[in-house]
């Protein structure tokens, strides 16, 4: 994905009420950011953290910019949790992700399970049907090392729940990990974060649910899907 208009740098000053960023842009303007990530952000968040904000299209909106990445450890992270659905779903339609080729329909957000909408069905009549679920990876407390989640959450407990359910029900259930980071070669569950989440993936994968983990390249012009890495028990 190419950023409509090019990013503008500054430093960050501090992340607040979850959605605000206070930035200083490299010309000394002072800005309040969107921040489309309500996760802990843990890691990126530190005062003086490099960033870069796109300028919002809507002439209409309150805030003005977008915050889309941050430097932390000396690697570009992308933080704005939306990204990794645009990036997957072109991906999936340039046939980037080998274990997921093969289907002739890309659907986005459709309903299933319990009043839940699944990120993308992949669909081929001669095929069962794909669920997708797709999460944004920002945190690494140990280099090279991806980990989810950064905080519990009930919510992605929720979804491997509904996965579980279709899985058992004949389809294909993927839970696909995009690790919106350059610097990490594997990825784990962090199960002292949310001990709760890595048994309902268990339980979860004992019924058929696959787990796939995708780095990313990231740069101030454009993130985009890169390779595959190993997720470790």
């Amino acid at each position: 994905m190419k950023f409509s208009s090019p990013l503008l740098e500054g430093h960050l000053i501090k992340r607040y009420k979850r959605f605000f960023a206070d930035i200083e842009l490299l010309d000394g303007s002072l800005i309040t950011a969107h921040c489309a990530n309500t996760g802990s952000m843990a890691g990126l968040k530190e005062s003086g953290n490099r960033v870069w904000v796109e300028t919002a299209n809507n002439p209409k909106r309150k805030l003005k910019y977008d915050w889309r990445i941050v430097e932390a450890d000396h690697a570009l992270v992308g933080i704005h949790t939306a990204i990794p659905n645009i990036i997957v779903e072109e991906a999936l339609k340039a046939g980037t992700i080998p274990e997921l080729v093969g289907y002739e329909s890309i659907r986005r957000e459709v309903k299933y399970g319990k009043n839940s909408r699944i990120d993308f069905l992949l669909e081929n009549h001669e095929k069962p049907p794909c669920y997708v679920e797709v999460k944004s990876i920002t945190f690494s407390r140990t280099k090279g090392l991806a980990e989810f989640p950064d905080s519990p959450t009930a919510r992605g407990t929720k979804h491997l729940g509904e996965l579980q359910m279709m899985a058992e029900n004949g389809a294909r259930a993927v839970m696909l990990y995009v690790i919106q980071r350059h610097d990490c070669t594997h990825f784990e569950i962090a199960k002292d974060v949310d001990p709760a989440y890595e048994i309902a993936r268990q339980h979860a994968s004992i019924s058929g649910l696959e787990s796939l983990a995708y780095a990313c390249n990231i740069t101030p012009n454009e993130i985009s899907i890169s390779n595959r890495v190993p997720i470790s028990s």
